[in-house]
């Protein structure tokens, strides 16, 4: 009947036993009071995985002192991360106990020991002896099995339910993604263009003419014969100076907006709620913790 611990047997027991929860660090009290006597380190099951105790560490009750509680001594109340050592009754049973070291084998001796202070109390004891249905001389350690301490190791059902209700809820979330890219650049745009420039070109007009006196005879005196005389007249002409220039045409920004809008979505949503059903006159305290 070796022992494990709950992480050895079942490395996912948090979700495949208790639903999510860890019963590793419970609050423990003394009985059904308010005393804190520790709280719980540890569980120990046997090779078919059936709980068998609780380690549970006194913390400053018996300072440095971790002992054994029998399952079927605790009882749980999930909602509060309680347990209740029921098995557990004074101070002084627990320092009756022997301490439980995880690095030193659980041998049948050391069990024996934690299961006759738990069967008797004792005079240090408040409260009554627990019953045991075998007594010393019934059973050794090669015929000995738990059935035989039903008291001790036989979880009640009844104290030990732990029902879950769910519901669904509309979680609404959104996501950042990337839908594209925009890269603004330059091109060179090439076209023929055509300007028309009028131009200005003077030219020398000679005209030579018969005058009305042509034939008339001047006097000597009146015929003045000039040998290099010069009429001069400027020319000028107008030519076309085309050529490009570049200048600023327009000026480019660019940002990003962010454009919002709304997304709505509907659901159906399930809620399980207690269903309750009596029978006879029972009192049911229906409380939320």
């Amino acid at each position: 009947m070796a022992l494990q611990r709950i992480a050895e047997f079942e490395p996912n027991y948090k979700e495949e036993i208790f639903a999510g929860d860890d019963i590793k660090g419970f609050d423990v009290y003394a009985g059904d009071s308010d005393e804190k006597v520790g709280t719980v380190y540890d569980a120990l099951v046997d090779e078919t995985g059936r709980f068998r105790y609780l380690v549970v560490d006194t913390g400053i009750w018996i300072f440095g002192k971790k002992v054994l509680l029998p399952i079927g001594s605790a009882r749980f109340d999930y909602g509060a991360h309680r347990v209740y050592a029921t098995g557990l009754r004074s101070k002084a049973q627990a320092e009756q106990l022997p301490a439980y070291n995880e690095l030193e084998p659980l041998d049948y001796d050391r069990e024996e020991q934690v299961r006759g202070i738990y069967r008797n109390p004792g005079t240090a004891a408040a409260a009554a002896p627990v019953a045991s249905t075998a007594t010393p001389a019934s059973y050794d350690r090669s015929n000995y099995s738990y059935d035989m301490d039903r008291p001790l190791y036989e979880t009640n059902e009844q104290n030990h339910q732990n029902l879950k209700l769910y519901e669904e809820r509309l979680i609404a979330n959104k996501n950042r993604a990337k839908t594209g890219e925009v890269a603004v650049g330059k091109r060179v745009e090439t076209e023929t263009a055509r300007a028309s420039v009028p131009i200005e070109k003077e030219r020398v007009v000679i005209e030579r003419v018969t005058p009305v006196e042509a034939g008339r005879v001047v006097s000597v005196g009146d015929a003045d014969f000039q040998s290099g005389e010069v009429a001069r007249i400027e020319v000028y002409e107008e030519t076309a100076d085309i050529h490009k220039e570049a200048y600023v045409r327009e000026e480019v920004n660019v940002r990003k907006e962010v454009v919002r809008s709304t997304v709505d979505a509907e659901e159906t949503l399930r809620r399980e709620e207690l269903d309750i059903q009596t029978d006879g006159t029972p009192v049911v305290d229906n409380k939320t913790i």
